[in-house]
């Protein structure tokens, strides 16, 4: 489950005060699929970023299964980070001297998996690349930088993703193909997906949608 109580952020920025994020209640049920949605510049992947708690809030609460993470120090946090959640960003956050395999199966490792190359490779096929599983990112193009950032997320199953834009730099065919993985793991693994995007196709795949707009929940 995600709950968000009052969830806020603001920022001062030369002498001027912004609010990014209103305060905002929102609730996804363990299992389920939600899309965020909404112009640029909404606040959309702040509200991701808070609720992974990649960002720390203004003020109010985030609850992922039992636990409060803005409870968290950052050092707790960061392990539950790496043993309960999956992302995929925007920008892919690839390591630049790691290879495909190697980027995939690094947090597989940090959980102190023995099986960490094992398992890549195999989500490397899934996600059409197992030909390319030695090059570095920068000779991959940007859609498949973005599937193996998909693999990477999907690799240690997580109980929870989250995803910016998960098919923003994926063609038609590659882009169905990461949809049916992604659905596949919230259903074969109970995974509970928030994302955010502008595709309403993608949107449309999820059990339920909210519209933020100038950081308020509509």
């Amino acid at each position: 489950m995600i709950s968000a109580k009052q969830l806020s952020k603001s920022i001062d920025l030369q002498g001027a005060h912004f609010t990014i994020l209103q305060p905002t209640d929102l609730e996804v049920a363990t299992g389920s699929s939600c899309a965020v949605v909404g112009p640029s510049g909404s606040g959309k992947s702040t509200l991701l970023a808070l609720l992974a708690g990649l960002d720390k809030a203004t003020s109010g609460t985030v609850t992922l299964g039992n636990v409060d993470i803005t409870a968290l120090n950052e050092e707790a946090l960061a392990r539950f980070r790496r043993d309960h959640i999956g992302f995929i960003f925007q920008n892919f956050q690839l390591m630049p001297t790691l290879n495909a395999v190697e980027n995939v199966a690094l947090p597989l490792q940090l959980q102190g998996r023995n099986d960490a190359h094992q398992i890549a490779r195999q989500w490397l096929a899934k996600t059409g690349l197992d030909h390319r599983e030695q090059h570095l990112p920068a000779q991959l193009s940007g859609g498949e930088q973005q599937r193996v950032a998909v693999a990477r997320a999907f690799a240690s199953e997580p109980a929870l993703l989250f995803a910016d834009e998960p098919t923003g730099s994926l063609d038609g065919p590659n882009g169905e193909q990461i949809l049916e993985l992604m659905f596949d793991l919230n259903r074969d693994q109970n995974t509970t997906i928030l994302l955010v995007t502008h595709d309403q196709r993608v949107a449309d795949r999820c059990d339920r949608q909210v519209a933020l707009v100038d950081g308020r929940l509509q």
